[in-house]
């Protein structure tokens, strides 16, 4: 089962993204849907947010 995390940022107003490490993306308020996101892809992601990009 994989095991989904939010950012610590998120709060609790239930608009937030999940992330499962080899999993993907999802929105928590549809936990059944997600977008299938590969490690590199991931990787490639968020090293352009820590670039502001």
């Amino acid at each position: 089962m994989a095991e989904w995390r939010k950012s610590t940022r998120s709060g609790n107003a239930g608009n937030c993204v999940e992330v499962a490490a080899g999993i993907g993306i999802r929105d928590s308020k549809a936990p059944v849907a997600h977008i299938g996101v590969g490690a590199s892809a991931w990787e490639g992601f968020l090293a352009a947010v820590k670039r502001g990009r």
